[in-house]
């Protein structure tokens, strides 16, 4: 795949990402990119330009700490690399997330590599972030020695994500 293509499907994904959280309260796009900014804009979601780009883990936290300036008691973290996202995933994961008592942490785990492609955070800053490999694992021993609950969320439309070249193969045999 070409760089051509590799941007044009990451701009369908970041959109796709958007238009499935957008039933929730308030959608806020973390980037790096003014081209990527001006685009989650134009979708209708509010966006935090980075200063710098520091990866997954940073721009979350940000993301994060401006949710709760702005009154958030939870939030959800949704990666813009997964390709079979859904509205009603979303509200899936969220409906998951309320059925629990604060503090609760809910994670989408990806295929492989025991990542995390959805996090959902009550309240939001109720562990700390560890995206990356084995983040699943991560997670849960920072909530267990927070003492909060943690749960995993199954979600065939949240579990693949676009890291790696053989995702594609998985994406094509998907739909």
């Amino acid at each position: 795949m070409g760089a051509r293509s590799r941007r044009a499907l990451a701009r369908r994904n970041a959109q796709r990402a958007v238009e499935a959280a957008s039933g929730g309260d308030h959608v806020l796009v973390v980037t790096g990119s003014d081209e990527v900014a001006e685009m989650a804009a134009g979708w209708g979601a509010e966006v935090l330009v980075e200063p710098r780009e520091e990866g997954q883990n940073v721009a979350a936290r940000r993301g994060i700490n401006r949710a709760v300036e702005k009154g958030a008691e939870a939030v959800l973290v949704l990666s813009s690399d997964l390709p079979l996202v859904t509205a009603k995933a979303v509200r899936d994961m969220l409906d998951a997330g309320g059925r629990h008592a604060s503090p609760v942490v809910v994670a989408a785990p990806a295929i492989g590599r025991g990542g995390t492609n959805a996090l959902y955070l009550r309240p939001a800053e109720a562990i700390g972030l560890h995206f990356g490999d084995d983040s699943l694992a991560k997670f849960r021993d920072d909530a267990e020695s927070r003492g909060v609950r943690f749960v995993i969320h199954r979600s065939d439309a949240m579990a693949l994500d676009l890291d790696e070249p053989s995702d594609l193969a998985r994406l094509s045999r998907a739909v």
